[in-house]
């Protein structure tokens, strides 16, 4: 199984819009992470993300270049301060390529707990709009990959 860990695109503050949108240069940079995963064969059979504006846009903005199979959809429980460790018990029985669009501190959190067993080992270094790839071998996980938008730069 691949798991791919999506911090939503950069978004605009609060005091400027309460829904919290991406950025023009927010929606740029997820795009052109978008079109680099899909160059590399990354094809998720879903994608999930929060519900909050700016993963739902981050979300669409990576289907258009991923094609899920089974689309994108809202799910409870990946809210910036939710519980991770119900995903963990979730993605264990899971066989399908998943990608999780979300929030710090709760993907910070939860890749620490999959790949480390502890919760605040912060092994991750998340970045807006980058994709985490992480692959299940034989019941472990493993960090494969991350896509930065500031690594396609160059």
């Amino acid at each position: 199984m691949n798991l791919y860990l999506v911090q939503h695109g950069e978004s605009r503050p609060e005091t400027e819009d309460a829904d919290r949108s991406l950025t023009e240069k927010g929606r740029e940079e997820v795009s052109r992470v978008a079109r680099a995963v899909a160059r590399l064969g990354i094809r998720p059979n879903r994608i999930i993300h929060s519900g909050k504006t700016r993963a739902r846009q981050t979300a669409e903005i990576m289907s258009e270049s991923l094609k899920p199979l089974k689309g994108i959809e809202p799910q409870a429980g990946l809210s910036p301060n939710d519980p991770v460790s119900p995903w963990r018990d979730r993605l264990e029985k899971s066989t399908e390529d998943l990608m999780i669009i979300g929030h710090l501190p709760f993907l910070d959190r939860l890749s620490s707990l999959i790949l480390s067993g502890a919760e605040d080992r912060g092994i991750i270094r998340f970045r807006y709009g980058a994709v985490v790839c992480l692959e299940r071998v034989e019941g472990r996980w493993y960090h494969r990959r991350t896509v930065t938008g500031q690594d396609l730069e160059i």
